[in-house]
């Protein structure tokens, strides 16, 4: 017989959700994922993520400039990935945008050439000199979120190497 999930009271769920708050950064369609896998009552949900948010334990405006910088610097992502993302996560559009708008430009410009870098050298530096292989490296740089203006400066910068 398959083992019952635990129901978690409200208290408890809240200081489950704290605790995991202080650890680190949750946006509030995370928490309220988390309150329903707890299985806690939907309102008793709004009200403990409401108490999280005026505790300042969850901040959305908080949560999306951490993850734009994390996955600009770390993952290589460009803008257009880390907001579909943020949207995702029903982070509301003006506050993607100024957590995306507050990242330096020249981590972009590190990240295409990091994500175009590593594209050349799986095909081969051969793929430069023809256009099949130009548009790979193009659509890969693409699919990660850069715009076609990065991507086309970055392509041209190999080129001339």
């Amino acid at each position: 017989m398959p083992k019952q999930p635990r129901i978690y009271t409200p208290e408890e769920a809240f200081g489950r959700l704290a605790d995991a708050c202080a650890r680190a950064e949750y946006c509030t369609r995370e928490l309220r994922d988390k309150l329903r896998r707890m299985r806690v009552a939907p309102d008793d949900a709004e009200k403990i993520v409401r108490r999280l948010v005026d505790g300042r334990f969850a901040d959305d405006e908080r949560y999306a400039r951490a993850f734009a910088r994390q996955k600009a610097s770390l993952a290589h992502w460009g803008r257009r990935k880390i907001a579909y993302a943020l949207a995702a996560k029903s982070i509301q559009r003006d506050i993607a945008a100024e957590a995306i708008a507050a990242i330096d430009a020249e981590v972009f410009r590190a990240g295409v050439a990091a994500v175009v870098a590593a594209k050349v050298r799986s095909l081969g530096p051969e793929c430069l000199e023809s256009y099949e292989g130009r548009t790979r490296v193009f659509r890969h740089a693409a699919s990660r979120g850069f715009g076609a203006d990065e991507i086309a400066e970055e392509l041209r910068r190999l080129m001339k190497k």
